[in-house]
């Protein structure tokens, strides 16, 4: 950590040293992820393995074999998963499977025919490998884990709520829906479980027409359970058990949900009309799922919160089977998908061809690149915040600090405050409230900040130590979600905020007051609905041409029914894209139901190109094509959707792109700048009347866009195909230019949202956060990866010396928080003018026990941080930084003495400086995706100090920037 010992001041006497943001990882969750038991984590799974075969399931078998007529239903039909010709077929599969078997003594744990041709099994190395060589095969991919993409916790269980957890006593009817939201529709719900007896789900409903499913019973889970809203219930544990031996600590082999999640997103997509919502004694007011009439079919596939890959397979193969029209998936990987076409992914994909529309989540690692479920038949669905729950620290010094609570907040005023360093052992952990770690006598009649680890146990350890108000932080930030404490409780999620609120308390360390309050000024956010900071976003690194997520939707502090053996509940706000995809799941319900005869794609196309822009961003990295409505994607005007054989030939290739697939989107990571690029789309009429539409483009700064032809006339069923070429124009290399292309008639918009990123010398599979990543080269020499081929020409500005500054700052505490202008804290003013190639700031100290972090700030927002945890050599370089004044802020995170002196460094490269003290070197021609490499050769005498220079390139007319390299 950079921490040698207690620091010690210059009068011998060390300075306090609270040990705050000394994690150098990802500082833990606020309510410590999805999985409530002690689950495994996602990975790989030693010896499990699942085999594809190459024959068709039975969902995509389109005829070929002699005597077995195909069972792929026809555009328009509904697949017949029990037919005569589907029966035979599923047994031709069998006797393929047991043939494979057979011939390489392996024993199937688990068997799949409709949505997948294969099996699961455990396999020797060997095995493996001579299996993947075998013509019948099609893949062999080692098992993994899953997890449930929300952000839920354990909570205290309370006597009242515990008693009806355990007498399990069936909840009240709720009031009658409306006929026509979502009636007849089953979605299935592949998770957790479902808590039956809830009254979002206590109604008895008919059996709807073609479902094949069936109730799967037992001790702890009754057959009544079944009551024709939830029409069936399936379990699936032979991955797991195969893998672990048993199930978590507290799990049921049954359909029942023991976690939480499963209800919750079940409630969210079908759950019946609630009046009252009671958590803890308050009422949170009337709830209900989006498709009230819709049925739900529960397979439960994920254990202690995560699942073996082999166990979904098996869950979507019975969903299928069972005869759903929609099926919600809010599981994933962690950090996102890494590889294309995975064995979940190629179940899904048949799914999505027999009619099934498949909402899934994008993950929750809030980070550029990590979205899971990636796929183009996957509609794949972000987080949004929708209600703001905003709650006001104010401090006795007039400060206030809009944080976010869903508690009920006392009208207390001046109450004391207290950081909880101040209220027992630091060796305990009471700066972060750990539990048994804070003295009563400390803490009776005070609020309480703490720098948590684990929210739940620091609000209570306040709790019972007789604090009454606790003010959650973290040093470093976090993400904008609540949990009910039941407790006064306001949590400061960002890092800006923390710092706020900890140089007060530092200031005022025996006589802080601070009051608690419902409600803010609005500052929290940038508006609601806005996207989640918790949510992944684009663009997708696995397929350049595909743009994920597809929408985002409601993901934050979502009450819903939930199992009571999570925490004594029956209903709670989770948060996470696990609670937005059953959002997209009910509307997807609700457009089977008033259409029928519409695909998946169609339904898709419908909701993404009616939907609206959050608020703060319009970027499709962020929120895909937005915010869907159904009142608008029941009548879109016209749909955007592949056709069955673009999307097998996607998920036969080993490299998949995307871009040429008729989606309601274009998505461009690395093409060639240099180069027009061509598209077709192909537009469907799904209304009653022939339409002129007219072509527009919004945004794509720079880019410049054609569609040929720019208006068509399309009659009611009839597909108009349009081509449109983008050029990157006078577009930025290497950065996003994002926007839309609308069709516009006299009724109708129809938006397909765009993001296209020219590849000069960095490939990224990321978005343009942290671009610099790539562009910076050491001792007098770089590299290239071009985006495209051709010949290559150099120019360099020379090289322009780093100013370094003798610097001191004065400090009171060692591992206290940054704050601009806080304790510990210098700023400099930098002033970089227009025309600048890059910006470098850089910090050195020669005492290797302090550790100083760099953050850079332009018109008070932060820029850029370097904040490594173990040296003071910290950096920020900034390619092409826009003009203005800077101030670079050196935090003294670890110190050994009240005065820490620094060093900072500063250069400003000029673009079109001829310094003429450095020649450049490139080749003469480069390869798209090879490398290069570029040397600055130093002409004449140099000084004995760092220096930065910028280089350029030009491939015929074309000036492409380069790279910023030190001398050093």
């Amino acid at each position: 950590m950079g921490i040698a010992g207690p620091a010690m001041a210059q009068s011998g006497n060390p300075l306090p040293d609270l040990k705050l943001g000394q994690y150098d990882g990802p500082r833990p969750s606020l309510t410590g992820g999805g999985a409530l038991h002690s689950a495994p984590q996602p990975g790989t799974i030693k010896g499990q393995y699942v085999v594809r075969l190459r024959e068709a399931p039975v969902t995509s078998y389109a005829g070929g074999v002699k005597g077995l007529v195909a069972t792929r239903p026809a555009a328009g039909q509904e697949l017949q998963p029990h037919s005569a010709a589907a029966e035979k077929y599923r047994q031709h599969l069998g006797d393929a499977q047991r043939d494979v078997l057979g011939d390489f003594g392996v024993r199937a744990q688990r068997t799949y025919t409709t949505a997948f041709n294969g099996f699961s099994a455990k396999l020797t190395g060997d095995q493996a490998g001579r299996l993947a060589k075998d013509p019948r095969v099609a893949a062999v991919t080692a098992a993994r884990l899953v997890k449930a993409d929300a952000a839920t916790t354990t909570t205290p269980q309370t006597a009242q709520d515990t008693a009806q957890a355990s007498t399990r006593t069936p909840a009240q009817p709720a009031a009658q829906t409306k006929p026509g939201h979502g009636s007849d529709v089953v979605i299935g719900v592949i998770d957790t479980g479902i808590w039956p007896e809830s009254a979002s789900f206590a109604a008895t409903m008919p059996r709807p027409a073609g479902w094949h499913g069936t109730c799967q019973s037992g001790q702890d889970f009754p057959a009544s359970a079944c009551n024709g809203k939830i029409v069936g219930a399936r379990y699936f544990a032979d991955g797991w058990l195969s893998a672990y031996g048993s199930l978590p600590d507290g799990e049921s082999l049954s359909p029942r949900d023991m976690e939480g999640h499963g209800t919750h997103t079940a409630s969210t997509a079908a759950g019946l009309p609630v009046k009252h919502a009671m958590i803890l004694g308050h009422d949170y007011g009337a709830i209900s799922g989006v498709a009230p009439d819709a049925r739900i079919a529960v397979y439960k596939a994920l254990w202690g919160g995560s699942g073996t890959d082999a166990d979904i397979i098996a869950a979507i193969d019975a969903a299928v089977a069972d005869g759903v029209q929609v099926i919600n998936y809010s599981a994933g990987v962690s950090m996102g998908d890494y590889e294309p076409n995975s064995p979940i992914g190629d179940a899904f994909l048949n799914a999505y061809l027999a009619g099934v529309f498949v909402a899934a989540s994008a993950g929750n690692d809030g980070m550029s690149g990590m979205v899971s479920n990636a796929e183009p038949w996957v509609t794949t669905v972000g987080a949004t915040v929708e209600r703001s729950h905003e709650a006001t620290v104010r401090l006795g010094d007039g400060t206030r600090i809009v944080g976010t609570s869903m508690d009920r907040l006392p009208s207390r005023r001046d109450t004391p405050i207290v950081f909880a360093d101040q209220a027992g052992s630091l060796e305990d952990g009471a700066q972060y409230c750990w539990s048994g770690s804070l003295d009563p006598a400390k803490v009776k009649g005070k609020i309480v900040a703490c720098d948590f680890l684990d929210a739940v146990d620091a609000v209570a350890t306040v709790k019972a130590a007789g604090g009454v108000g606790v003010v959650l932080f973290q040093s470093t930030g976090n993400t904008r979600l609540n949990v009910i404490y039941d407790f006064p409780t306001v949590y400061l999620w960002s890092a800006e905020q923390a710092g706020k609120l900890f140089n007060y308390l530092w200031a005022h360390r025996t006589d802080g007051t601070a009051s608690l309050a419902e409600g803010g000024d609005g500052s929290s956010l940038v508006g609601v609905p806005s996207v989640a900071g918790l949510s992944s976003y684009g663009p997708d690194q696995v397929h350049t041409g595909l743009q994920k997520p597809d929408l985002v939707a409601d993901g934050i502090d979502v009450v819903a029914a939930v199992s009571p053996m999570a925490g004594g509940r029956l209903f709670d706000a989770y948060s996470g894209t696990s609670m937005a995809a059953p959002h997209v799941a009910g509307m997807a319900a609700l457009l089977r139901a008033r259409h029928p005869k519409w695909s998946p794609g169609a339904t898709a196309s419908a909701l993404r190109t009616t939907a609206t822009d959050t608020k703060g961003t319009a970027s499709p990295l962020r929120q895909g094509s937005g915010l869907p409505r159904t009142s608008s994607a029941d009548d879109p005007g016209l749909v955007i959707e592949p056709s069955p054989a673009e999307l097998t030939a996607f998920a036969s290739a080993a490299t998949p792109d995307g871009k040429e697939i008729n989606l309601p989107s274009i998505a461009l990571r690395e093409y060639d700048g240099t180069k027009p690029v061509r598209v077709t789309r192909r537009l469907t009429n799904v209304g009653t009347r022939t339409e002129a539409y007219t072509a527009h483009v919004d945004g794509l700064a720079g880019m410049k866009v054609t569609v040929s032809p720019k208006t068509i006339s399309v009659k009611p069923g009839a597909t108009a195909t349009v081509t449109i070429t983008l050029e990157r124009g006078t577009a930025t290399w290497d950065r996003y230019a994002t926007g839309s292309l609308t069709f516009t008639s006299a009724r109708h918009q129809v938006r397909l949202t765009v993001a296209a990123r020219p590849w000069g010398f960095t490939p990224r599979p990321y978005d343009d956060t942290g671009i610099e990543f790539g562009r910076v080269g050491g001792q007098g020499q770089g590299y290239l990866e071009p985006g495209f081929t051709g010949p290559l020409a150099g120019r360099t500005t020379g090289y322009t010396p780093v100013t370094w500054t003798d610097k001191k700052l004065t400090t009171s505490v060692s591992g206290g928080v940054f704050s601009p202008g806080g304790v510990g804290t210098q700023g400099t003013k930098i002033v970089v003018p227009p025309g600048s190639a890059g910006l470098i700031v850089q910090t050195a100290s020669d005492d290797p026990n302090t550790n100083l972090d760099l953050y850079l700030y332009k018109d008070g927002k932060l820029v850029d941080r370097s904040w490594a945890s173990w040296h003071s050599n910290e950096r920020s370089a900034r390619f092409f930084p826009e003009p203005g004044v800077y101030t670079a802020y050196v935090h003294a995170q670890t110190a050994t003495s009240p005065e820490v002196p620094y060093r900072l460094g500063v250069t400003v490269v000029p673009e079109n400086a001829e310094r003429h003290n450095a020649t450049l070197t490139t080749p003469t021609e480069v390869q798209r995706g090879g490398y290069s490499q570029v040397t600055l050769n130093p002409v004449g005498p140099q000084p004995d100090v760092e220096q930065w220079a910028y280089t350029e390139f030009r491939t015929g007319r074309t000036v492409v920037p380069g790279l910023l390299i030190s001398s050093r």
